[in-house]
């Protein structure tokens, strides 16, 4: 639940002095043993199709109505020693309960030990026929829409952390923190095939005979381990500070493969039951690999040296090796390359970094930093994939080596104009080398490809400090991103490099697309930032933000231009020195253009809107209370037209539906809280909360239909959630 805030504290007024002493306690001589108990009951509306938003992470979606509520604080000062013992626990109770303790002498040592759940359950209400949902030998079993079993999906999360700090003398410190977390349970999953494809050129049924395509439900069984440990020793002398790590990560998974049951017969797009063509089938009825275990270790040395007084550096090198070695036979997965038992995964990445900052004359500040990262991918190269034919035989394709090198630059200058103004100027450099492409692995399925790209960006800022009643700033970027020639598919191994993209020979197809993250690019930002002192008693913050992309490929296909804009007010205002009200109003808008070749184009725009209101104070001597009202909006609009190249098909699927609706979430809550002293080290505190949720997503149903899978399975959830809670909470101080 939300503690809503009792008091508010203004900056440069003697007002906030006022409110903050009248709401601060009252300093005094901390007892040698304090303890303080929370102890509750809270009921919740509705049923879990109701509490899908509201409770997907409080551990509120089952159909319990009840729930209890405890909590402890425990401090112990032993000052004879200087040991401090403080332990806190909350939702002890609950599915979402986290213990904390921390055990010190200041100065010398701290050890400190964490435990902790989450409960995280699935939106969607599940309606199947599925045998063995959530486990990793799953059976389908196609049914009637509607006619199955509704299952929940949900995952627990455990984990448990240590930590020790020894200090060793002045200058040298050693710190190691462990932490494992075990997680349980299943999430939604699936698996599909349209055929005929690539990899099965010859499992394409019979058009009214032979269900060809096919979608399933098959929920991805949990049960994995993540542990990590990390370890450091620091030394500090006079001018120089460094530190040297170690991080090691492992995770376990216990379930390497998903291999499901698939019938003979399921559902095709009009609900009729029909026999699966045998290639489909067997496809479908294929082990699917999950999260193999897998590991990284890093070292790294780091920190700080000061040539001068005004001039300063900082530096970091580190190593990190990651590997992925499970076995292909034990995983229950065939067909490996001969010779091949794993895939011997192996990556190791360098990384170098250095920074400068100094202050040569009063009004003058500089700062430069310098990134290498290089990444050196040593999985070994062997033949896994059939891509496609060639006279009617397989043409088989490796690996690809995933070896890349990222540089990254920065310098920055700032002067003093007066007083109250200060400027901003710099420039930002990224080059990226992803390595030379593998002859004999395949580029399929997309367009091109790039081995290298630059990006710099050139950005100012004017800045106005802390006056008496404003400060703000406005900043201005601009980036632009260019690359080397492009690498064209051969549809098989290896890739052509295009001299000129428009050469109708060598070039690429009309209709190609290029992907947005390497086509060249314009990047033009504006942000505005101000706060407002507007009088004592009033604060108000205001900010703007708009930007621009306009992406340049070789094709008029794929991402064009994408636009953002941001606004926003934030404010509090004192109604007394007792009484204090504060809210915000914020409005959001990205919007791309793109384009598919014979098909749609698309002007997606999404819309966040927001505004939110809350009032807190004392309403007597004992008795706090706050309120808080929020609304959010968030709409996405997919304006659509046809390629002058689509065919007849889309004209008329697109004049009877007028396109994609849109997906709206919307969500209203109402927050109030009320505390009443009833003797000293004693209060009783009340909470409400009403939240109203309402989501259409046709992805998920549309006009009260669910989604429905091949098998019959049905997943949906309910557009529109109404959900209470009340709880009441005492608290006690222990004598």
């Amino acid at each position: 639940m939300t503690n809503f805030p009792t008091s508010f504290c203004f900056r440069r007024t003697l007002l906030a002095v006022a409110v903050c002493a009248a709401f601060s306690p009252a300093h005094a001589e901390p007892k040698a043993v304090e303890t303080i108990v929370s102890v509750g009951l809270g009921a919740v509306s509705g049923s879990a199709e109701d509490r899908g938003l509201f409770g997907q992470y409080n551990g509120l979606h089952n159909d319990r109505n009840l729930v209890g509520m405890l909590g402890i604080d425990y401090s112990l000062r032993k000052p004879d020693t200087s040991t401090w013992v403080d332990f806190r626990g909350s939702n002890l109770l609950s599915d979402t309960r986290e213990m904390g303790l921390i055990w010190k002498n200041p100065g010398s040592w701290k050890f400190t030990a964490d435990y902790g759940q989450l409960v995280h359950s699935d939106l969607s209400t599940l309606n199947t026929g599925l045998l063995g949902a959530g486990s990793a030998t799953p059976q389908v079993v196609a049914l009637p829409a509607g006619s199955g079993t509704d299952t929940e999906l949900k995952t627990k999360r455990t984990n448990l952390g240590l930590g020790f700090t020894k200090i060793i003398s002045p200058a040298l410190q050693f710190a190691i923190d462990l932490k494992t977390e075990n997680k349980e349970g299943s999430r939604l999953f699936g698996i599909g095939m349209n055929c005929p494809s690539t990899v099965a050129p010859t499992c394409l049924g019979t058009p009214g005979a032979n269900t060809s395509w096919a979608t399933l439900m098959l929920p991805e069984p949990i049960s994995a381990n993540h542990s990590q440990v990390e370890a450091r020793l620091s030394y500090a002398l006079e001018k120089l500070r460094f530190s040297v790590g170690y991080y090691g990560s492992f995770y376990r998974n216990s379930n390497a493969t998903l291999s499901p049951t698939v019938p003979a017969s399921l559902y095709n797009p009009l609900g009729s039951l029909q026999p699966l063509n045998a290639g489909l089938q067997s496809l479908l009825s294929q082990p699917l690999a999950l999260a193999p275990d897998n590991q990284a270790q890093q070292l790294d040395l780091s920190g700080s040296y000061d040539f001068t007084h005004t001039t300063h550096a900082t530096f970091k090198l580190g190593y990190t090796s990651a590997s992925q070695t499970d076995d292909f036979a034990n995983a229950g997965l065939a067909n490996a390359p001969l010779g091949v038992t794993n895939l011997g995964a192996k990556v190791d990445t360098k990384l170098a970094k250095i920074g400068l900052t100094s202050r040569p004359i009063p009004k003058l500040s500089l700062l430069a930093d310098l990134r290498y990262e290089d990444k050196n991918d040593k999985t070994p190269i062997a033949y896994y994939d059939a891509e496609g034919l060639s006279n009617n035989r397989p043409i088989y394709t490796t690996n690809r080596d995933l070896s890349s090198r990222k540089t990254n630059g920065k310098l920055q200058a700032s002067w003093q104009f007066t007083s109250d103004y200060r400027g901003t100027l710099g420039a930002d450099y990224e080059s990226i080398d992803r390595g030379v492409f593998t002859a004999t692995s395949s580029a399929a399925g997309i367009s091109a490809l790039r081995q290298n790209t630059d990006e710099t960006t050139v950005h100012a800022e004017l800045r106005r400090r802390m006056a008496d009643y404003l400060s703000g700033a406005i900043s201005l970027s601009s980036s632009r991103r260019s690359g080397s020639n492009w690498l064209k598919d051969n549809s098989g191994p290896g890739v052509t490099e295009v001299i000129n993209p428009a050469d109708l020979a060598n070039g690429f197809l009309s209709t190609a697309i290029f992907m947005p993250t390497l086509v060249d690019r314009k990047r033009d930002k504006v942000k505005l930032f101000a706060d407002w002192q507007a009088s004592e008693k009033l604060n108000l913050q205001f900010g703007v933000e708009g930007g621009k992309d306009k992406l340049n490929s070789p094709s008029s296909y794929g991402l064009q231009n994408a636009r953002m804009n941001q606004f926003s007010v934030d404010g509090s205002y004192a109604l007394s020195d007792a009484w204090a009200i504060n809210g915000n109003v914020f409005r959001g808008v990205q919007s791309f253009n793109q384009a598919r070749a014979a098909g749609y184009l698309m002007a997606f725009e999404n819309t966040n809107l927001g505004a939110a209101i809350g009032a807190s104070g004392k309403a007597s001597a004992k008795l706090d209370v706050g309120v808080n009202l929020s609304y959010i909006n968030d709409r996405n609009v997919y304006a659509q037209g046809l390629d002058s190249f689509a065919g007849a098909d889309s004209v008329a699927l697109l004049a009877a539906t007028g396109g994609l609706p849109d997906v709206v979430f919307s969500q209203t809550a109402l927050k109030l809280f009320g505390k009443y002293a009833l003797e000293k080290g004693a209060s009783v505190r009340l909470d409400l909360v009403h939240q109203r949720s309402a989501l259409n997503d046709w992805a998920w149903g549309y006009n009260g239909v669910p989604f429905t899978y091949s098998d019959g399975t049905t997943a949906m959830q309910k557009p529109t959630q109404n959900v209470s809670f009340i709880g009441v909470t005492y608290v006690y101080l222990l004598p």
